[in-house]
């Protein structure tokens, strides 16, 4: 067996980073200095992440396991939710409000997106949080305690 560190070109990211959110857990599995991010979603049954929009981060979910539900619109009078198929992969751009929500069971969810940049704009959340700024993302549980 060839030693990832033998071999040129490949960058070993086994410092996957837990972010624990009041909904459940982020797993990031990309270093912060890259232009993109990939990270897995585990939203806890009958629980849903804010809704929200991105002034500068495009993502692209893909629900691996368990019910979710995705809410999105371009403005808040013009939200549809649809019940999310897996493995299709659901792209959202900048300054889309969105929302996704587990279902019955737990769901798992793969996002690919830009870097972790500008500001999340939370419009609700369950959880009282204010917008996600640059500078929160860098505290403890992005700004977020038990």
């Amino acid at each position: 067996m060839i030693k990832l560190s033998n071999m040129k070109g490949i960058s070993d990211n086994s410092q996957d980073k837990i972010v624990l959110k009041p909904w459940g857990q982020e797993t990031i599995f990309i270093p912060r200095n890259l232009k993109y991010t990939f990270k897995m979603l585990t939203i806890k049954k009958g629980c849903r992440i804010s809704l929200q929009s991105h002034d500068e981060k495009r993502e692209t979910f893909v629900l691996v396991s368990g019910e979710a539900f995705l809410t999105t619109g371009r403005s808040l009078k013009s939200l549809r939710t649809l019940k999310m198929e897996p493995f299709r992969g659901y792209t959202i751009t900048i300054k889309t409000i969105h929302r996704i929500a587990a279902g019955t069971s737990d769901a798992i969810i793969i996002e690919g997106s830009t870097a972790e940049i500008g500001t999340t704009i939370r419009y609700e959340d369950d959880y009282n949080r204010s917008d996600e700024t640059p500078s929160v993302r860098k505290k403890r549980g992005r700004g977020w305690h038990k």
